[in-house]
């Protein structure tokens, strides 16, 4: 093993996903990883990096909603730019691979989105394809979204949805808003559906996730709440196996009370940020629609007090995953990589530090949670 694209990283900790390994390491042969192995194993003639003493080393995160970072938006300018600008911003804080999201906007600006991400994944490994928030929500739970481009799917979006298309894309929309076989028709093309921004009562959720619906998009958050007699799609979420929640730990989009209860049902948390232009960036203010959203207090607000997505980063969500919820840090690094991974379709080859997986990893410290280190695809990014 001392052929030149062979390296490791040492860790007091290596944490593969399901297991920690003390005192091991991470053998990489170019963007994947061969092996973990003890550190008294490792040939004396292998480049080895070691990291700090007491350190975790863990799968990179893997964020499926992230509209913004390092002062841009996505629906600002859906350039290849602006997403190369936003996996940098998001690197700092451990996340290896992300979904740049585009919310509720025009058809025209829609295909540039879809042009730019297909553009920007041929030079950067942590794009993994897109995450559509809309337009096909219900304006009764609009959220920041601007309801007046809120429209039915017709024929020409199943084209652009169903179309050609390299690497992941995930639509989340409201169920009662589009026509039946609209579901079918997307996961049959091997897209992932979410519900979101909805007001489907649970025979509705139901019937969507019979026609493929997986996922339910920031979980509690711009859907119908939970009544006596109308359980709705937070019921239906919990009580599946099979359904994969997204939610936005940051102490202000959802109450603990509430995000500790999501982990007691029986489908798969997944911590998403939600992101904005603030995560790694410099200015309290950017634009939405036009409108200016200011940040205070760690808030994402509109004028009349409207959350408008989040100022959060994956690092803090693990962190407030263990403080605010009383987790155990694996458990929250599962959160932030293996479930993702497997809800988008890559459980194959991302979330897990083992043979043949792509070697996306972060380094952290596991008292303050701070990113010491991330590798994407093998290459040491930070």
């Amino acid at each position: 093993m001392n052929r030149d694209d062979l390296h490791a990283v040492a860790a007091d900790h290596v944490f593969d996903g399901a297991t920690r390994h003390d005192n091991a390491a991470v053998i990489i042969e170019g963007s994947n990883i061969k092996g973990v192995l003890p550190q008294s194993g490792l040939p004396a003639t292998l480049a080895a990096r070691h990291l700090p003493a007491g350190a975790w080393l863990a799968p990179g995160f893997i964020d499926v909603q992230v509209n913004g970072g390092g002062d841009v938006l996505f629906n600002n300018s859906p350039t290849p730019q602006t997403i190369a600008t936003m996996a940098a911003a998001h690197r700092k804080f451990g996340t290896t691979a992300f979904l740049p999201t585009f919310i509720t906007d025009t058809r025209e600006k829609m295909r540039a989105a879809l042009a730019a991400v297909q553009e920007a994944a041929e030079t950067e490994p942590s794009v993994l394809g897109i995450h559509l928030e809309g337009p096909f929500l219900s304006p009764e739970k609009a959220g920041v979204h601007d309801p007046n481009l809120m429209r039915v799917p017709d024929e020409a979006d199943v084209e652009i949805l169903c179309g050609k298309w390299r690497g992941q894309m995930l639509v989340t929309l409201a169920p009662e808003r589009v026509p039946n076989g609209f579901i079918t028709k997307l996961t049959g093309a091997g897209r992932r559906v979410s519900l979101g921004h909805s007001m489907a009562t649970y025979e509705e959720t139901s019937s969507a996730m019979a026609e493929g619906l997986s996922g339910f998009t920031h979980l509690f958050n711009a859907m119908r709440p939970i009544a006596s007699r109308e359980p709705g799609p937070i019921a239906a979420a919990l009580e599946s196996p099979a359904a994969s929640y997204g939610l936005i730990a940051d102490g202000w989009h959802v109450s603990p009370a509430l995000l500790r209860l999501a982990l007691r049902g029986c489908g798969n948390p997944m911590l998403v940020t939600d992101a904005m232009p603030p995560v790694g960036g410099s200015k309290p203010r950017f634009q939405l629609y036009g409108t200016e959203i200011r940040v205070e207090a760690g808030r994402c607000l509109r004028a009349d007090g409207t959350l408008a997505g989040a100022a959060l980063d994956m690092a803090t969500a693990v962190r407030n995953c263990v403080d605010l919820l009383q987790v155990s840090l694996p458990e929250a690094l599962r959160f932030a990589a293996w479930n993702p991974a497997n809800f988008i379709g890559l459980g194959h080859m991302l979330g897990r530090l083992a043979p043949g997986y792509r070697a996306d990893m972060v380094a952290i410290d596991p008292e303050s949670l701070a990113v010491l280190g991330t590798w994407v695809a093998g290459a040491h990014r930070s």
